[in-house]
Order: C-alpha cells, then sequence, then structure tokens
C-alpha cells in the first residue's frame, strides 16, 4: 500500500485485522478464534484500541471540530452565498457569538468527544475484567488508552469546561464536574500515563498516544492554564516540549506544505500526532465547504464542492510581504480552466462586502468573494471524500509553545526569538526577513482589529489595546491558520472576547470563552447545569 492507515476500518471490516497493512490472502485460515487461543501482539493491539480514536475523524467533517475553532475566530468566515450558506444563521451565530445550546458545532464536539471517552472506557474495562485478553501488554494497553481519553477529555476541558467526568463503562447518570476538576484529571491521566506509553515514533505508533503525544497534550494544556484554572503553568509547558525536542525524534519538514499533502504518512517527522483519514472508508468531507461548485473545473475534479468558507480579509492583510505560508494556505486570484488555460472560471478575491452579502434587498452574493482554505493538496482523484491524514500536533507547535513560554516567564527571549526564526525560515527566501527579535514578538499585531463596512474598511474600532506579545500572536495565527486552532489562541492572548472583526463585535463578559452545555444533554441529565452566561 502507498500510504498507511490507522485501524479506523474496524467500522466497516473485521477489526482485528485491519490496522496499516496488506494482508497475504493465502495465509492459513484457522476456523474459530476463542479468548484463550488469542494472544495479541503489539501490532494487534491498535485494532483492539481503534474504536477509541475513530471519533477524531469528526474533526475535518461536516459542522464538525474544525468549524468549532474556526469560525468563532478572526481567520475564517463563511458567508451567504449564491447557493444558500445562511443555513438558517448558523454561521452568522458562530461569527457573531450568538449560539446557543442547540448549536450544532458545538453540540457535535461534546457527542463525538463522549463516544471517543465511553469506547475507551469500554476497552479499558474488558482488559481490566480479563474478557479481553492483552497478555504481557496490559499496562501498555492501559495507559494507551487513559492517554486517548485524557485527550478527549481535553477537548472538552477547552470547549465545554464543566462536563461529566465518566472513567467507567456504565449506565449510570454522571454527576458534572467542574473546569478545574476536568483539568486536574487530563493532568493526573497523562501523568501517571507517561512511563507506560511507547517512545517509538514510526509506522506502528504513527496516530497513536505515545508518550510524545501525551507530553503535547500536557504542553497545551499547561499553556492554556491560565485560561482553564486561573493559574498559569507556562514553567510546565517548558518542561514538556523540552522533553519532546531533546527526544531528537521530530523536526521540521523542509516545506512547508509538505505537512498538507495527499500521502502525508508516518514518514513526516514534523508530525507528534495525527488524525489519519482514508478517503474509502474514514474520509473527510470539509474541503466541500472551502470551495465553489465551479472549482471541478479548475481543479479537474469529478466531483463538485458546495461552496462555503474564506478568509476574513483583515487576517488575509496582516501577512508579511514574502511570507510564502500565504500562498500556501489560501486559494488566490484568477482561477482558470484545467483543460483551457485561457478560461476563467471565477476568481477570488480578498473581499468580502457582508456575512449576508445582503444590501437591503439586494442580493449581492457572489462565489468570487474571499480567499479561499488550499493549505490542503487539492485531490482530484477523490469521489468526494479526501484522506489528507490531519496534524493535530506539528513540531512547529512545539517550539511555539517554548518560544511563547520562555517571553511569559522572561527566561531567555532570545532563544525565543531564534526558534520563531527557525520555523519562519522554510517560508521566507529573505533571511532577514525570516529572522524577528524579542522587539517584534513583544510589538502589537499587525490585523487591524474593528468591525468592517461593506467596502472593508474599518467602521467600529471597538477596543484598540495593544495585544501583549502581538508580534508571537501573529506567528501563531499564520502557521497554524485553517489548523483547528485560531479560536484557542485568541483566547489565551485576550483577543476572543475584547475585539471587533469583520460583522462580529466584541462579546465582552467573556461567557462565549466556553460553550453551551447542549440542551438535548441538560434534558436527559437532570445533573447538568447550564454553563454561565447561557439560558437553557
Amino acid at each position: 500500500m502507498k500510504k498507511i492507515r490507522f485501524g479506523f476500518l474496524f467500522l466497516t471490516i473485521l477489526p482485528f485485522f485491519t490496522f496499516y497493512s496488506c494482508f497475504n490472502l493465502d495465509e492459513q485460515v484457522f476456523s474459530e478464534v476463542t479468548e484463550e487461543s488469542f494472544i495479541p501482539t503489539e501490532k494487534d493491539m491498535a485494532a483492539l484500541l481503534a474504536s477509541a480514536y475513530s471519533p477524531l475523524t469528526y474533526i475535518m467533517n461536516w459542522q464538525g471540530y474544525f468549524d468549532l475553532q474556526e469560525e468563532p475566530a478572526d481567520c475564517i468566515i463563511t458567508p451567504t452565498r449564491p447557493n444558500g450558506w445562511d443555513d438558517g444563521g448558523t454561521y452568522r451565530r458562530m461569527h457573531q457569538h450568538q449560539w446557543t445550546s442547540e448549536q450544532w458545532q458545538p453540540y457535535n464536539t461534546y457527542l463525538t468527544s463522549y463516544e471517543g471517552i465511553n469506547n475507551a472506557n469500554r476497552v479499558m474495562d474488558q482488559v481490566k475484567s480479563g474478557s479481553l485478553p492483552v497478555g504481557d501488554l496490559g499496562d501498555a494497553t492501559i495507559a494507551e488508552l487513559r492517554a486517548i481519553r485524557a485527550l478527549w477529555y481535553s477537548i472538552l476541558l477547552d470547549t465545554h469546561g464543566n462536563v461529566p467526568l465518566v472513567t467507567a463503562f456504565t449506565d449510570e447518570i454522571p454527576e458534572q464536574a467542574s473546569r478545574q476538576q476536568i483539568y486536574d484529571f487530563v493532568v493526573t491521566e497523562l501523568t501517571e500515563a507517561m512511563p507506560d506509553l511507547s517512545e517509538k515514533n514510526d509506522r506502528d505508533t504513527y496516530g497513536r498516544m505515545n508518550k510524545w503525544a501525551a507530553y503535547m497534550v500536557l504542553a497545551r494544556v499547561y499553556l492554556n492554564a491560565k485560561v482553564y484554572t486561573g493559574t498559569e503553568q507556562y514553567a510546565k509547558a517548558l518542561e514538556c516540549v523540552n522533553e519532546i525536542i531533546k527526544s531528537g525524534l521530530f523536526e521540521l519538514s523542509t516545506d512547508f506544505s509538505d505537512n498538507f499533502t495527499i500521502d502525508v504518512d508516518y514518514r513526516n517527522k514534523e508530525f507528534i500526532f495525527a488524525v489519519p483519514y482514508d478517503k474509502i472508508y474514514a474520509g473527510a468531507a470539509q474541503h466541500a465547504k472551502w470551495y465553489p461548485p465551479v472549482a471541478r473545473f479548475h481543479f479537474g475534479s469529478t466531483f463538485q464542492t458546495w461552496d462555503g468558507s474564506c478568509a476574513n480579509p483583515q487576517f488575509i492583510n496582516s501577512y508579511q510581504e514574502g511570507d510564502k505560508r500565504l500562498e500556501k494556505t489560501w486559494l488566490m486570484g484568477p482561477q482558470y480552466s484545467i483543460t483551457n488555460p485561457t478560461q476563467l472560471v471565477w476568481t477570488c478575491l480578498n473581499y468580502l462586502p457582508s456575512l449576508t452579502c445582503f444590501k437591503g434587498t439586494e442580493n449581492h452574493t457572489s462565489i468570487d468573494y474571499g480567499y479561499r482554505v488550499a493549505k490542503w493538496e487539492f485531490d482530484n482523484t477523490a469521489t468526494f471524500n479526501w484522506g489528507h491524514d490531519f496534524p493535530y500536533f506539528r513540531y512547529a507547535e512545539t517550539l511555539l509553545i517554548k518560544a511563547e513560554c520562555l517571553l511569559r516567564l522572561g527566561q531567555e527571549e532570545e532563544v525565543a526569538a531564534d526558534l520563531v526564526s527557525q520555523i519562519r525560515r522554510r517560508v521566507f527566501d529573505n533571511e532577514e526577513q525570516a529572522k524577528v527579535t524579542v522587539a517584534d514578538l513583544k510589538a502589537d499585531t499587525k490585523i487591524k482589529y474593528g468591525t468592517l463596512d461593506w467596502d472593508n474598511n474599518l467602521d467600529v474600532l471597538g477596543d484598540q489595546t495593544p495585544v501583549q506579545f502581538g508580534g508571537l500572536y501573529d506567528e501563531w495565527g499564520w502557521e497554524f491558520a485553517c489548523e483547528a486552532q485560531r479560536r484557542i489562541h485568541m483566547i489565551r492572548f485576550g483577543t476572543f472576547s475584547s475585539k471587533n472583526w469583520f460583522n462580529h463585535v466584541a462579546v465582552t463578559d467573556g461567557h462565549t470563552a466556553i460553550f453551551p452545555i447542549p440542551y438535548e444533554e441538560l434534558q436527559s441529565n437532570k445533573n447538568l447545569s447550564q454553563n454561565p452566561g447561557y439560558s437553557m
């Protein structure tokens, strides 16, 4: 096989025989496998644990985690288009922070997180009871299950905060835990699991929670600890990323775009933890929301995309001259037919008049508005779903976490600047442009905040307080645009609840920094209370 795949294929194929490999169909066939005779090897474990991982594929699917982290932020906007896309106002509510407890994006993330948690609990109970024999792999299996469960809870810690803490596969109605309790649980689980997690970074651990993925979950949680608990933990985040750096197992890809190709796999040394997709068995559909239906004539694909999202012009205008991440992240300008290079198909303009594109009763919707997401290589061989693996943790994030911790701790600030410069060198041809100074990182953001009028001029400025470490804030944005992270960084840097952008006016009481507990969950579990600032 050209590309390895994680054991998500268990959804459609016998689970013991689906992980990452091509099989010899001439192997001897046994009539029966019993609990007593089945002793799994290390390679079998991935298929046994697959159900705890498989819901992660919803990250890049309809109104999933990608939308949850990007639509409320200042990078991506989904306006009304000629073929629709108001969708009952769902994207307007996300952009303007007017969502309710019945909003699908937060509800979908809540549901898929608990699907992963419940599956991890079920397999863990089977291992502990002996109904799922694992031989000498018991400690490693339990550690991996605790780690993936902790990753799921780290998502809920960030998105919903105060959620049920379920640690066993049971029918009991769970109690609600505080955000502090969820934080403590994630930290404890990962810390205790760490000694038994694999230190390998290879084909067999790709897409699985090894020691380095666990360190990254901890690092991200510690980096955002002040948001989650009110207490800074930058020193602990620094310790975690230093362990990853010290391992020597990871490095930046030479080409930024190598992280987003059709065939990216375990050989990419920038990936610390990936969510593997397969366009046949476990595909992603997020790309359908990035391009207009006519895009098939430009790319030469057989499937039709649905139109939808584009870039906020303010975010685009913040890029520095010479930064190739602009062209490697966004589709810009005239797009011509693949069969007739002189035939214009559509033009991606760095302009968007409003969320609705209506002026009074006049319909001004257009497929031309906005640069389109183009970070992932377009797969024109797909029938619809894509199979690009999603980089949940990249080594670039490790380096930026270290840089941010050093700056916030006031330690080795020149090292912080060198780390950021290291990341920038692969996207600038000019060494002087690639290099940043401590002063650059401490300067205000280059994003010009304020709402935009119809002509994309600044209108209602709102809060204009300089963003602390705004230069580093911008680096997070440019490096990880469209990777389901922007909301997290905006909250940490204090812009999510204070700044105006495009058609968004700040909700300054801060309650939208976490999402509401879904209405359906409140109705089915009377132990749950709604998060502050939201009605039922």
